[in-house]
């Protein structure tokens, strides 16, 4: 998918996102301000989640439940130093219980990260819009 949107379109592209990846795990690449939250909370409510949504800058990870119970890991490694603090909180646990794990600023533990994984960049336009890019 490589597709130009704004946000009033969001629900549509998380429904898509949802619909078009292989894995659970996907990793949101840009940079401040391109909308990595505002597409993450709209995926965690798609996925049946009406739990309140917000980045865990300071947490690092917030756990979210979807009406099946399911649980939905949010990750945000944008203030680490280096890959031994998501070692610390046990990332790997996460990674491998085949849960949904939106993880923002990923290149921050890149080398933990599984090949599979799903990566999406987006981007900000001059028109307002933004750019969704899935590889």
């Amino acid at each position: 998918m490589n597709k130009n949107y704004t946000l009033q379109e969001v629900s549509q592209i998380a429904e898509e996102l949802i619909d078009q990846v292989s894995d659970k795990i996907l990793l949101f690449y840009g940079e401040m301000g391109v909308g990595k939250t505002t597409l993450i909370k709209e995926l965690v409510k798609q996925l049946g989640s009406t739990d309140v949504v917000s980045s865990p800058t300071f947490s690092l990870v917030n756990e979210y439940l979807s009406h099946d119970g399911a649980t939905i890991y949010h990750f945000d490694f944008y203030r680490i130093k280096n890959e031994v603090e998501a070692l610390d909180i046990g990332i790997e646990d996460y990674l491998y219980d085949d849960n949904w794990c939106l993880i923002e600023w990923p290149d921050k533990v890149k080398n933990l990260l599984p090949l599979n994984a799903v990566a999406i960049h987006l981007s900000n336009n001059e028109d307002g819009s933004r750019t969704i890019t899935i590889k």
